[in-house]
């Protein structure tokens, strides 16, 4: 592993977190982060709706069965993306969109000591479903994923994932 890529490999999905909340401060560092995303033809369709409520975090998980370090975790992000704001209002550029925010989320939280795990929603269409009512989301928001995040408790070690057979130069 290329040690100047260190924070990247460093980067991994934490399940476990302590009891401590997240500053809002660091909140505010993260969604930054996140917003600094690329995004086709610069339309920053991402919507974020930040969920601190132990009791708004176990009604989420009812229907995220990967979900339950949610619980644990000090806040969720849920991050959304507005169609009337996408790039053509096309699906595919709202979700290349919001994937690049939320690496750029993991990342910062990484870099800034806190644990996050990416839980998955679209294309689940009974997770979608259940978000948009719970949070009362307008039809046109669509809910790509929540994160959870919290400070550690634990630290898995870093990682590639690099696959020789995975490469493929000029043609297939």
């Amino acid at each position: 592993m290329n040690p100047v890529l260190a924070s990247i490999f460093k980067r991994r999905s934490v399940r476990e977190y302590q009891s401590t909340e997240v500053d809002e401060l660091i909140v505010r560092d993260l969604l930054e982060a996140a917003m600094a995303a690329p995004s086709a033809v610069a339309k920053d369709p991402w919507e974020f709706v930040i969920v601190r409520d132990n009791n708004m975090r176990r009604r989420i998980v009812d229907r995220l069965p990967n979900g339950k370090m949610l619980i644990d975790a000090s806040l969720g992000i849920v991050v959304c993306g507005d169609l009337l704001r996408a790039h053509d209002r096309q699906l595919s550029y709202l979700l290349q969109d919001c994937s690049a925010a939320i690496e750029n989320l993991l990342l910062a939280a990484s870099l800034l000591g806190l644990g996050a795990c990416w839980l998955g929603v679209h294309p689940r269409e009974e997770r979608v479903a259940h978000l948009r009512a719970l949070l009362r989301l307008p039809e046109h928001i669509l809910p790509v994923s929540v994160v959870s995040i919290g400070w550690p408790a634990e630290t898995p070690a870093p990682r590639t994932r690099y696959r020789d057979d995975a490469v493929h130069w000029e043609t297939w």
